[in-house]
């Protein structure tokens, strides 16, 4: 695929085939998404071609939100599989013409046959199954797409694509927007799925949850490796390590990536699709690994003093929006030391509370209260605001540099770790993409030197070796935190302390890990009858 600036890709040749799961991986820009248009046919490549086996079905998760708004909740799932929802839209057309003929009765008989064939008779009740596994509840099932929140728009979008058992199945970051409940789901359904699945995520434990494959662009070229994320990332970077070495034996290098391969095949065993893994991996060759070219941004945050006895102290804290009470009475505590994650099955609530506990925003009721030794730097989600100046980034960043770290020599070479190279600190920063307004803002975080981090969902835009890097920073801060995400990897290795806003109010799980936080609320939800 060549673009009139720059070539993606070329000579890629792949085959994709049933009973696997597929993760497209690889820097942000490097055509992830554009594979996916490509082999859906949105795109045409500059050479080559697609091909799928005789009538098998492709289907993929919308990404336009709106397109659906006019339409009922169960009629846009229906909608995913195009043929059938054609065929019954053209028989109920000519079962309400007031003037039937015989050709009618004909044509309404091939097309009955049609539909008993595709199972359009349970079509309806699988539609409905599928959106309340996903969390929408039957009385939402005849409204409007437009009456729905985004969250659930979302959910219903998904639904679309996974009606029907298509062969092929293309996700572009399917997770996105989705609560926990609902991307657990999601794993299980397709780690059971028996068909072909390609998806594209910045999810690492979805990936190493769902993926048989990893297919890594980078190089220009698209390579398939067998194994899920984590296998891939630590067998490219042993191999990084190895290359490097110029003076250690070739002897010595084969015998630690062969351990290395032995000892994941072993590995395999535990995971759901287990045996055939395992048979693919034990067939590895070491010339399957090779290094990767990517590169890792260098955080690190450095608290300036050590806190006192007091961290934060939240008591009766009310919030009304737009006549809704989003936050109700929440109380917690947190201590010094507590890496704190906030989750709720609302963007909105976990993000008017990080608002709020930040002191952007007034609570209606209530008292937020942080010990005095505090020092606080806060990270909202929405960073549009933040960048508006027709400054340079490294003009930006000069403004949070105290007097020693203000010279251009240190900035630029504070930003080349942050991987703004060369001419790229002269970027203005009303220009910068998604996650280059979030590397440029940790950097500010990183000058700020707080003991206290507040971030609100900071790996949004970020690909996985940024998220990699600020995962790894956040576990070795010495300082407290308080964050949401969902990135469940994320979560899990940081996260010492969970307290959940819901409906019940507020839930504070002190010494807790997330994945015994999901564990107890996939329990509860099988106790109440949802997911």
């Amino acid at each position: 695929m060549t673009f009139s600036d720059r070539k993606l890709y070329e000579n890629v040749n792949l085959k994709f085939t049933p009973g696997n799961c597929y993760g497209i991986i690889g820097a942000n820009g490097a055509g992830k998404s554009t594979f996916l248009k490509i082999l859906e046919g949105n795109l045409t490549p500059t050479t080559g071609t697609v091909s799928m086996g005789h009538n098998e079905r492709m289907s993929s998760l919308k990404q336009d939100h709106f397109a659906f708004d006019d339409q009922t909740v169960l009629n846009t799932v229906l909608q995913g599989y195009e043929k059938l929802y054609q065929i019954m839209v053209d028989k109920d057309a000519l079962y309400a013409k007031p003037d039937f003929s015989e050709a009618d009765g004909l044509k309404v008989a091939e097309l009955e046959g049609d539909f008993a064939e595709m199972d359009g008779w349970n079509a309806e009740s699988d539609a409905d199954q599928l959106l309340q596994s996903l969390g929408i509840p039957e009385s939402q099932h005849q409204s409007l797409m437009k009456e729905l929140p985004e969250r659930d728009k979302i959910k219903v979008l998904l639904a679309q694509a996974l009606f029907g058992k298509p062969d092929v199945l293309l996700l572009d970051e399917p997770t996105n927007g989705l609560d926990p409940q609902t991307i657990s789901w999601l794993e299980n359904f397709l780690a059971d799925y028996d068909n072909t699945v390609l998806v594209v995520s910045h999810d690492r434990h979805f990936l190493n949850t769902v993926c048989t494959h990893i297919c890594d662009v980078d190089f220009g070229k698209i390579e398939l490796f067998v194994g899920n994320y984590d296998f891939w990332i630590q067998s490219s970077q042993l191999a990084q390590q190895l290359k490097s070495q110029s003076n250690a034996k070739k002897e010595e290098q084969i015998k630690q990536l062969q351990e290395f391969v032995d000892r994941f095949s072993a590995n395999a065993s535990k995971s759901k699709q287990a045996t055939s893994r395992k048979k693919q991996l034990e067939k590895i060759s070491l010339d399957d690994i090779k290094p990767s070219s990517r590169k890792y941004p260098f955080i690190k945050f450095t608290p300036e003093r050590e806190m006192g006895n007091d961290l934060l102290r939240v008591e009766n804290v009310s919030k009304t929006i737009d006549g809704k009470k989003v936050l109700d009475n929440v109380n917690f505590i947190l201590h010094p030391g507590d890496k704190t994650a906030l989750v709720s099955r609302s963007d909105a609530t976990t993000s008017l509370l990080m608002q709020i506990i930040a002191g952007n925003v007034k609570p209606d009721t209530g008292t937020v209260n942080w010990g005095v030794t505090t020092t606080r730097a806060y990270m909202p989600k929405d960073l549009t605001p933040e960048f508006t100046e027709d400054i340079s980034i490294v003009e930006w960043l000069r403004q949070f540099a105290s007097k020693e770290e203000s010279d251009n020599t240190f900035l630029r070479g504070f930003l080349g770790k942050m991987l703004f190279s060369g001419e790229e600190v002269l970027k203005q920063v009303n220009v910068l993409s998604g996650g280059e307004k979030v590397r440029s803002y940790l950097s500010k975080l990183m000058l700020s030197k707080a003991n206290t981090l507040i971030l609100d969902d900071p790996t949004n835009h970020l690909d996985l070796e940024s998220i990699t890097s600020l995962n790894d920073a956040l576990t070795d801060f010495t300082g407290s935190l308080v964050f949401t995400s969902h990135d469940h990897q994320f979560i899990q290795t940081i996260a010492n302390h969970i307290v959940e806003v819901g409906p019940k109010g507020v839930v504070d799980r002190a010494d807790t890990n997330y994945d015994e936080f999901m564990a107890h609320e996939t329990v509860q939800a099988k106790v109440e009858g949802i997911y």
